[in-house]
């Protein structure tokens, strides 16, 4: 894959998908050569605003109720605990893998291709351009439930009104990106600040005017306390902290800004303890605010309900007006994002031919085809959803994880084996590393539940109908023994997924 060359659009795509918050390390072959020597070296703080930019979007909006729902403050300092080690370890796999794998630059699916297979490697790629396009159903959600406070009848984002205007949104960013995107840079810059302003406000704000006996009241989050209670509150918090955290695996994206090569690191983890910092203050402020249940029945996104309790009506406008322009462009990123996702596994022959084709403006519209339609369809399903934004928030999170499992077990391969330690590097450190990561995600596998288990194989098994497509294509062998086997496990989960959705004993 590594001697792969793209046509010479490619360029031209580069440039569209250098944002922060791209989730693929988009340089390839000669490419990355140029791109460095034309890139602007920026400090370490610089490169950590960066690192930064790149985590922190819309989900921190609504942690106050998804954490107010499950947990009390001794539950989301456990669950965050959890999640910041966990998502750590992560950052530092996909650090390790851009050092010791720099020829694996087709994204974060080549590594489960690498260590496990195509197929594996296929359902990687797949698994993740679905959590792309969910997340970016998710933030449809969040603009029209926000705006369901002055218009009611757009519900909190479920009604058919806000599905029919949603789509109308859907489909012209569609056209937007086929005309190609030229304003990139600066749209990201006024995302970035409408973003993070209302967020570090909110924080301030919240610290000034905490409540130390609210936030008592909220301690223990319910009323059995015993350490088994208090876990499982933490564990129905891990999918909202995964959503959040989408992005870590970028920040390697950066180390060709970096103006020292011993910089990239340190912003890597200077970043990430920022936005734990972030994410951490704002969950723990609210219950400085709000009791548990008002926190729980707070309107998305929540952080408005709370500043409003602290500030008054202003408050909303603030907070909902830096949502809505924070959203918006995200979205923009993340349709880009999805439509890569999508053609960059083609050009390598991992997904069907088609989806290579790109247009006279170098976009691959094929790819975006495929997003808008699944987009679409996600839009759909959720007039049958009780909780849309929950839903598709928790959908997002429970696709993401196995990608993250599959790169931290081929981590793990690596350092037993012991490949790319030629240079007599020691391993011991990297495999620690490596074994907390594949805990970690184990246990986010293990958090999501079977039913978000069984919804994702409704969606890998029909896909495969796209990896055997591309195997024909190249003439190539569809399933190994193990692939078949892996294949007829995922389709008992769907037809199994199928029977519960049917019968009534699972509902989405």
């Amino acid at each position: 894959m590594g001697e792969c060359r793209f046509d010479r659009n490619w360029r031209m795509r580069q440039k569209l998908f250098d944002w922060p918050g791209t989730i693929l390390r988009m340089s390839v072959a000669d490419n990355v050569d140029d791109a460095v020597a034309s890139a602007k070296k920026v400090s370490l703080g610089v490169l950590t605003a960066m690192v930064v930019g790149s985590i922190v979007g819309a989900g921190v909006f609504v942690l106050p109720r998804r954490f107010g729902t499950e947990t009390g403050v001794l539950g989301a300092l456990i669950a965050w605990t959890i999640a910041g080690t966990g998502m750590l370890m992560l950052a530092l796999v996909f650090r390790f893998l851009a050092v010791r794998k720099p020829d694996l630059d087709a994204g974060i699916f080549a590594y489960a291709k690498a260590g496990f297979g195509n197929y594996v490697g296929f359902n990687a790629a797949f698994g993740y351009w679905a959590s792309a396009c969910a997340g970016t159903v998710s933030y449809w959600v969040l603009i029209m439930s926000t705006l369901g406070a002055v218009f009611p009848s757009l519900g909190r984002g479920e009604t058919v009104l806000a599905i029919a205007l949603s789509s109308v949104g859907v489909w012209t960013f569609h056209l937007l990106v086929m005309r190609g995107v030229k304003e990139a840079a600066t749209i990201n810059r006024v995302v970035t600040i409408a973003k993070m302003v209302p967020i570090a406000v909110f924080i301030v704000v919240a610290l000034v005017m905490f409540d130390s006996g609210t936030f008592t009241a909220n301690f223990w989050g319910g009323a059995e306390h015993s350490v088994h209670a208090v876990f499982e509150q933490a564990k129905g918090t891990m999918l909202i902290t995964v959503f959040v955290f989408l992005g870590i695996e970028g920040a390697s994206v950066y180390s060709r800004y970096a103006r020292k090569r011993s910089d990239v690191g340190r912003a890597t983890v200077l970043g990430f303890v920022s936005v734990l910092a972030v994410f951490s203050l704002v969950t723990l402020v609210s219950y400085g605010a709000l009791p548990q249940a008002e926190l729980a029945t707070a309107a998305p996104p929540s952080m408005a309900t709370v500043f409003v309790s602290l500030v008054g009506p202003w408050g909303a406008v603030f907070i909902k007006v830096g949502v809505i322009i924070s959203v918006l462009g995200a979205y923009l990123a993340w349709t880009l994002m999805a439509s890569e996702v999508m053609y960059v596994p083609a050009t390598t022959g991992d997904m069907p031919r088609f989806l290579t084709k790109v247009n006279a403006r170098g976009t691959p519209v094929s790819a975006l085809f495929m997003v808008t339609g699944y987009v679409q369809a996600l839009l759909i399903v959720l007039l049958f959803v009780s909780e849309a934004l929950d839903f598709v928030l928790d959908l997002t999170a429970a696709l993401a994880v196995i990608p993250y499992l599959l790169a931290a077990a081929y981590t793990v391969k690596l350092t037993v084996t012991g490949e790319t330690y030629g240079d007599g590097g020691s391993r011991r450190t990297d495999m620690l590393i490596a074994f907390l990561a594949v805990a970690y995600t184990t246990f986010l596998v293990y958090a999501a539940g079977p039913k978000h288990l069984l919804l994702s194989c409704l969606l890998y098994a029909p896909a495969a109908g796209l990896y055997v497509v591309a195997r024909r294509e190249h003439n190539a062998r569809i399933f190994t023994a193990a692939e078949g086997l892996l294949f007829a496990v995922i389709a008992l989960g769907a037809v199994l997924a199928v029977v519960l959705l049917s019968t009534g004993r699972m509902s989405l």
